[in-house]
């Protein structure tokens, strides 16, 4: 999936970040963030202060519907 964004964490402070549903407590897990402009903004919880994968809605779509398909190559 190429075209993916990399930003600092500094641009995307004033995100409303969530986490994810199925982390269970394990500290595995990323936050995403949505942007007004259709950009989907993701982060390892980890590591906050980090690098910001950004992705374009269509981009983020084609790859949450990949991972609902069993795809896990996406």
């Amino acid at each position: 999936m190429g075209g993916r964004e990399v930003r600092k964490k500094a641009e995307g402070s004033s995100y409303n970040w969530r986490k994810s549903s199925r982390s269970y407590g394990s500290g595995e897990c990323v936050e995403i963030a949505a942007s007004s402009i259709k950009l989907i903004h993701v982060r390892d919880s980890k590591n906050v202060p980090g690098t910001v994968l950004t992705f374009s809605s269509t981009q983020w779509n084609a790859f949450v519907a990949n991972v609902r398909r069993g795809n896990s190559d996406a």
